[in-house]
């Protein structure tokens, strides 16, 4: 049966489908609802993609009611014939009305649950809905609804509010007009989030799960001043997520980002010690995770290692040179010069003879060798000489020490 030939006014300029909801611009072009505004959140430049027109900010798209009527009745007539779908009604688009109704139906017991499962229906379907969500007032009631959880300890809706919150407050970050009501929010948010990471219920993995990457934007946007004053209690949560292997790896790599985001501001570097941060981290090393992991977690060490009380409670942990070691060469040229700035560390700061025969021992000293003629940048082979330089009276007992650290040219 031969394809009915469709009208070419029908197709959207954009995705060249015919359109659905059609829509016309001020510049007079039509285009399929959904196209048009994917094209608008993403372009660099507000224009019109055919006539290439600027168009203003707050311009309206107006419903092309006579040319939906066209197609439907094209569509309804060769639905029989020749197999093409019936284009049917749009849906209507969302509303601040819509969302004040949904915010005053959260305040009746019997509609509660039902109107999160709407609302979170509603943020997840696009960036559309989500900026009129937030521009009409949906993320008070999400704080409202958290805050109240945490104080009687209920989980049954903290879950859909934390996910509603989070999709929502990944767009009033970029809208300049909501600059002020996200700094108010900030201090909540994380104060909120590590009462979440508290609670010890059955679902605890599934809230972790949904707060770890929301807090680790959170705090990506955060002032530097307010992060400077995190509490250790923060830090101690964070550093519990890193210890629970029943989380998923995206909220351990958001928790090991949040440690090397704040790590620098304050006293923090301290207080993620004080924390038993670096303890947690060589444990989850030693579980041979990913490369990315991998690299977030020497990136954090480094940070650590650079402050006594960091090196410190490194060289407590049995496991602490031997798993740096082993990772040189292995993973990439970043890991090699965090693991290389560790050992530089321990070498120069924390060097007892213990520590230095322990180097030795556990195949540290024949790894400094190994970098000295591998075939990796330059500076890694001077870090590397520098180590060997440091300690070697002690470390002329192995066999490989005498020829590359007497080597004055790089090999």
């Amino acid at each position: 049966m031969a394809e009915s030939e469709v009208p070419q006014y029908f197709l959207c300029p954009i995705s060249l489908e015919i359109m659905k909801d059609p829509v016309t611009t001020v510049a007079g072009i039509t285009y399929d609802r959904d196209s048009i505004e994917q094209w608008l959140l993403t372009a660099t430049e507000r224009k019109c993609p055919v006539t290439k027109q600027p168009l203003p900010p707050n311009s309206a798209l107006t419903p092309n009611t006579t040319l939906l009527r066209l197609i439907q009745a094209w569509s309804s007539q060769n639905n029989a014939q020749n197999g093409v779908v019936r284009v049917p009604s749009p849906k209507s688009l969302l509303t601040s009305i819509h969302v004040h109704k949904l915010i005053s139906d959260l305040r009746n017991p019997h509609l509660y649950q039902t109107t999160l499962l709407k609302m979170d229906a509603l943020a997840t379907h696009s960036e559309i809905n989500r900026r009129c969500m937030v521009e009409s007032g949906a993320l008070e009631p999400m704080v409202s609804i958290i805050t109240q959880s945490f104080k009687e300890g209920i989980t049954n809706c903290l879950e859909g509010a934390l996910r509603i919150f989070r999709l929502l407050w990944a767009i009033s970050s970029s809208m300049p007009h909501m600059k002020p009501l996200f700094c108010e929010y900030l201090d909540f948010i994380i104060t909120s989030l590590t009462s979440a990471l508290q609670i010890d219920v059955t679902n605890r993995v599934y809230i972790v799960n949904e707060a770890m990457p929301f807090l680790k934007s959170t705090i990506e946007a955060a002032d530097s001043g307010l992060l400077g004053n995190l509490k250790v209690e923060f830090f101690r949560e964070i550093t519990r997520v890193l210890k629970n292997r029943t989380v998923s790896e995206q909220a351990i790599k958001s928790a090991l980002q949040v440690l090397i985001e704040t790590c620098p501001l304050g006293r923090n570097r301290m207080k993620i010690v004080e924390s038993g941060a670096v303890f947690e981290l060589i444990d989850l090393e030693l579980e041979k995770p990913t490369k990315k992991i991998t690299e977030l977690v020497f990136n954090l060490l480094t940070h650590l290692c650079s402050c006594a009380d960091g090196r410190e409670q490194f060289l407590q942990h049995a496991a602490g040179i031997a798993v740096i070691s082993k990772r040189i060469l292995r993973v990439s040229n970043a890991t090699d010069d965090q693991a290389l700035h560790i050992l530089s560390s321990i070498a120069r700061y924390s060097s007892s003879n213990d520590v230095v025969l322990e180097m030795l021992r556990v195949g540290a000293v024949s790894k400094l060798c190994m970098v000295m003629q591998a075939d990796c940048a330059s500076y890694l082979k001077e870090k590397a000489r520098s180590i060997l330089r440091l300690h070697s009276k002690t470390w002329n007992n192995s066999p490989c020490i005498q020829v590359y650290l007497l080597t004055r040219h790089q090999r």
